[in-house]
């Protein structure tokens, strides 16, 4: 765990693309970052309406190793703080399994993240647009993006319940959300 040492500041965080060797940290990040009472540190948890895994490792790899997404990983100091998956899917990007350590929530570090999840796939991909899908009962992740540009569109997706593989449901109201921002 990183310590905040308030006499100096935090080291700019570098980007780099996931490796295979980088899956089982990322599914830790991730886990840490959504389930359990880790997760409750930070204010990104839904440990209150999933329990279960967020992801498993041969999810991960899929994502680091498909031919049309990378694997963003943050890094502070040398340490793995944050990622998030990017997906080119023609004229737009889908943007996911974004997690940031519970212990840095809160302090501007996603912001960061996102600016350069959008820069990168403008750059890299020509991307015109930026999707996602939240669980529409995340109110204040919503909100988060909202600030951010992204509009929800109001299209749902079911959740996959009876699949533990994305977690196991504590409520009977679970769906994704489609939220879009265009990129300039």
């Amino acid at each position: 765990m990183e310590t905040v040492d308030a006499t100096r500041p935090a080291a700019e965080p570098t980007f780099r693309a996931a490796t295979a060797a980088d899956v089982p940290e990322l599914v830790a990040l991730i886990e840490s970052a959504y389930r359990g009472d880790s997760s409750r540190a930070g204010w990104t948890t839904e440990a209150d309406i999933l329990g279960g895994q967020r992801t498993d490792p041969e999810g991960v790899a899929a994502v680091v190793t498909g031919e049309n997404g990378r694997m963003l990983v943050v890094e502070r100091g040398g340490e793995m703080v944050a990622c998030c998956q990017l997906e080119h899917r023609g004229d737009h990007a889908y943007f996911g399994m974004f997690a940031v350590r519970p212990a840095l929530q809160g302090a501007g570090l996603g912001k960061v993240i996102i600016a350069e999840a959008e820069r990168w796939v403008r750059a890299e991909w020509g991307a015109r647009e930026m999707r996602m899908t939240v669980i529409s009962a995340r109110e204040d992740l919503i909100a988060w993006y909202e600030r951010r540009g992204y509009a929800r569109t109001g299209e749902m997706t079911p959740f996959p319940y009876g699949d533990e593989r994305f977690g196991i449901p504590r409520r009977t109201d679970l769906e994704f959300e489609l939220l879009v921002k265009p990129l300039a």
